[in-house]
């Protein structure tokens, strides 16, 4: 089934995201097949980013709740906020 994962920075912390990114990009690696769409939410000019985003396939949502926690960003503290909800992919077809 298919979880999308949303998730939130704290306020300034883009230099815990820059610090964590290539442990995070590495841990991402490890769930190649599985990703449906991944990738930073961005503040309106598009420079900077203030979250995540992640639409993944998982067994349940035990399992995805166990890879938000073990994402090197979450064990960091970088979010504010994470919320895991079920997802169905309609387009593209």
């Amino acid at each position: 089934m298919l979880f999308a994962i949303y998730c939130r920075d704290k306020k300034d912390h883009q230099q815990v995201r820059l610090d964590n990114r290539p442990a995070h990009v590495e841990y991402l690696k490890k769930f190649t097949g599985q990703h449906a769409i991944t990738g930073p939410l961005l503040t309106d000019d598009g420079q900077g980013m203030i979250g995540s985003l992640l639409v993944m396939e998982f067994a349940d949502r035990a399992a995805a709740a166990d890879f938000a926690r073990n994402d090197p960003y979450a064990k960091a503290g970088l979010f504010e906020s994470v919320a895991i909800t079920p997802f169905r992919k309609v387009f593209p077809q």
